[in-house]
């Protein structure tokens, strides 16, 4: 599903060139906030961590 997706995206942006500015600006704007950077990684970080504490408690 998610390579339908990209596919998508990808086609999107061969249609419209000039959205790529846009989305590329939209994504420096994004990771300029640590804020973000960090939410974005905790969430992918979460399903790893969850399964390893779950060996902790009895």
């Amino acid at each position: 599903m998610k390579w339908i997706l990209l596919g998508g995206v990808l086609g999107v942006l061969l249609l419209y060139p000039s959205l790529l500015a846009v989305v590329v600006a939209v994504l420096v704007a994004v990771l300029g906030k640590p804020v973000v950077i960090a939410f974005g990684v905790g969430l992918a970080a979460r399903p790893a961590v969850t399964r390893r504490v779950r060996g902790w408690t009895p």
